[in-house]
């Protein structure tokens, strides 16, 4: 039975272990651990690297073998609202969370004046989905444009009647090898987490300690029951105890990247291969994880919620009403599915808490 497990979770355990001596390493020694980081660094840039030819050619690739429009359009349709029911949820699931243990009570901090930023909404949309060259679509910071340049590029050779199948199968067969090469950086992600995390607990762990604490943990521990509860449900209504024991099963390798990176964009690698082990229809999983990694935010639709309780706890305002719960909710969907994909986003959600609650 050990053998089977071991065949089985190898590289999870050895991740698990390489993240526990990280930060060990990084209790122990502190400040001196963040030596350590330009080891995690390299890791992450690797990943970052690979995340603009592997949407591209993953996104493209697929739609361009997907041979019925009325599939894509129902891939694209079911894909957006279970992204909006999702954040709805998480929104109201923090929302239940704040109401029964404030984590903004009692908190003392310092406001300093400072001169209004006024933010133009329509440029910032325009900023969202397109660039003004080619070449700014190969930076993670266009990652909208490069998807919606993905997709219509997908289009455009399915419109193909001629050369349609070697032009797609070509893009199928690079985004084989993207798969690969992300094989290949997957075998130094155990010394790239365990130094990333070095280097994060040294250079981090006084910094949790103060006003902010509280909430932090709040969130961490919100969003643990969240991950626990909520995606075995899912799992479960996608395909039944098999969908939950496929979704542990494989799971934890984007867990733990995501975990050691804080990022999405870096964590679509290990979620594209846990995809493909988990035998999920490649024309989904290679049109919606992409798609997903900029515009599915559960963790930014429960952060906005606890950050407008934040807010009205130091303004000693009440946090009550069904029309103040309401426009937190709104608030916190638009975070998680619209305002991910902008440059800046955080910021326009800031704005846009501050403006509508006065």
């Amino acid at each position: 039975m050990f053998k089977r497990i071991w065949k089985n979770y190898k590289f999870p355990f050895i991740l698990l272990l390489s993240i526990i001596v990280g930060c060990i390493i990084g209790i122990i020694f502190k400040e001196d651990s963040v030596v350590l980081k330009p080891l995690g660094t390299i890791f992450i840039n690797m990943l970052y690297v690979i995340v603009i030819p592997l949407v591209f050619f993953t996104i493209s690739s697929s739609i361009s073998s997907i041979n019925s429009l009325k599939k894509l359009g129902k891939i694209f349709k079911v894909m957006f609202i279970i992204f909006i029911i999702t954040s709805v949820i998480a929104a109201l699931f923090m929302l239940i969370g704040v109401k029964i243990i404030n984590p903004a009570s009692n908190v003392s901090i310092v406001m300093e004046s400072g001169v209004k930023e006024t933010i133009d909404i329509g440029s910032k949309i325009v900023e969202m989905i397109t660039v003004t060259d080619f070449y700014q679509l190969l930076s993670k910071s266009s990652m909208l444009p490069l998807i919606i340049f993905s997709c219509l590029f997908g289009v455009a050779v399915g419109m193909l009647k001629k050369g349609k199948e070697k032009i797609s199968n070509s893009l199928s067969i690079i985004s084989n090898v993207m798969m690969n090469l992300i094989k290949i950086v997957m075998y130094y992600a155990p010394v790239g987490l365990c130094a990333y995390f070095a280097s994060l607990i040294g250079e981090y762990g006084k910094e949790i300690i103060g006003s902010y604490a509280k909430s932090m943990v709040f969130y961490y521990i919100m969003a643990l029951i969240y991950y626990i509860v909520f995606y075995t449900i899912y799992s479960y209504i996608a395909r039944g105890k098999n969908g939950v024991k496929t979704f542990y099963k494989n799971i934890f390798i984007p867990t733990a990247t995501s975990l050691g990176t804080c990022s999405s964009l870096a964590s679509l690698p290990s979620n594209l291969e846990c995809a493909n082990k988990m035998n999920i229809d490649e024309d989904v999983a290679r049109t919606t994880l992409p798609i997903g990694a900029t515009m599915h935010m559960e963790g930014s639709a429960m952060a906005s919620i606890l950050k407008i309780a934040f807010l009205f706890g130091i303004f000693g305002k009440s946090f009550t009403g069904i029309d103040t719960y309401l426009i937190a909710i709104l608030i916190a969907v638009l975070s998680g599915v619209v305002m991910s994909g902008i440059p800046g986003g955080g910021l326009i959600g800031e704005m846009l808490i501050v403006s509508l609650y006065g």
